[in-house]
């Protein structure tokens, strides 16, 4: 079966064509966020306003790369949600028009469960049931997945997502958009034992909460400018560092306690954040130490892309799921 997925949630407008579930024929990707950093994050109208002017091109792109034609496929899928309202409703309504224009079956996906199923695009033989994490800029959650239709919530953030975390600590210290990559780079440079940060404590253990180490930062590096410390630069290296530092341990520590509740022997990652050089290496790391298997897309599909969208969804329409041209967002 040959699926072309439609990812359009943020600010990448991304097509694919993946055969039999796992074999990546082509992922394009075009990003807007040149245009977003002069505004520190992104904004929904010129995201949605550069993937209305760029879908068809990605598309033909997709197409061209994988050596297919429009009517070899078999079916049209595409992200439904959650994301922002304009992009979801740019990749739904190209997606229509292809599927009843065509006449080939359509089908809307979750997004932030695509992430994780971006794992099986890379040949691995992962057994259910499995945990998961995705950790993006929208979305901090743990998944129970005991098939790719029975997905359980085990526990999400409940303010700041961790890389909205990540972005907004970047800001308060003047290093610019996106925040991940640069505090990455600094905290390299910092000692992350230096500085006693922590997370928000939650009701549900498993739950995540970030809004109060940012704070934290905020403080602390108001502290720091009203004494005049001398190397200002040597603090935020450290800052960084010692942010990054905890943030790795609260999503280390809570998948692998995730696992353990549910006496499963795979962890699954996904998601934007992952590509984060400090918190691949830990996962991997405690992993290994509590005898379980820790999977880690590779850099290439951590990022938003269509490739897992097409690839989840042709698991759930090999399980009969369809939709039909009412199909609309779902931003929950």
């Amino acid at each position: 079966m040959i699926a072309l997925g439609i990812e359009t949630s943020c600010d990448e407008t991304s097509v694919a064509v993946v055969k039999d579930a796992r074999k990546i024929l082509s992922n394009e990707v075009a990003s807007s966020i040149k245009f977003h950093k002069q505004y520190g994050g992104v904004i929904p109208e010129i995201a949605s306003r550069m993937q209305l002017e760029t879908i068809s091109e990605v598309a033909a792109s997709a197409l061209r790369e994988a050596g297919i034609k429009l009517n070899n496929i078999d079916l049209i899928s595409v992200t439904c949600g959650p994301g922002l309202l304009g992009s979801l409703l740019v990749g739904i309504s190209f997606a229509k028009a292809l599927s009843l224009s065509l006449g080939i079956p359509l089908l809307g996906v979750n997004h932030v469960h695509s992430h994780f199923y971006a794992n099986f695009l890379q040949g691995k033989i992962i057994s259910l049931p499995f945990v998961a994490l995705v950790v993006s800029g929208g979305h901090t959650s743990l998944f129970y997945v005991r098939d790719f239709d029975k997905i359980e919530v085990l526990g999400e953030t409940y303010d700041d997502a961790c890389g909205e975390a990540f972005d907004k600590v970047a800001k308060i210290l003047g290093l610019g958009y996106p925040g991940g990559p640069l505090i990455e780079r600094l905290a390299l440079r910092g000692d992350p034992k230096s500085i006693k940060f922590n997370c928000s404590g939650t009701k549900n253990v498993l739950d995540f909460s970030f809004s109060g180490i940012k704070t934290a930062v905020l403080y602390h590096i108001r502290k720091l400018e009203a004494s005049r410390c001398g190397d200002m630069d040597k603090q935020i290296r450290n800052i960084c560092a010692s942010f990054q530092y905890t943030v790795v341990e609260t999503l280390a520590k809570k998948a692998i306690l995730a696992c353990k509740m549910k006496k499963v022997k795979s962890l699954l990652l996904g998601g934007g954040v992952v590509a984060n050089k400090a918190l691949r290496e830990r996962l991997a790391s405690i992993s290994v130490k509590e005898g379980l298997g820790c999977h880690l897309p590779s850099l290439g599909i951590c990022m938003d892309n269509a490739a897992m969208v097409a690839g989840f969804a042709s698991q759930l329409f090999k399980k009969g799921y369809r939709s039909n041209l009412y199909l609309n967002t779902d931003l929950n």
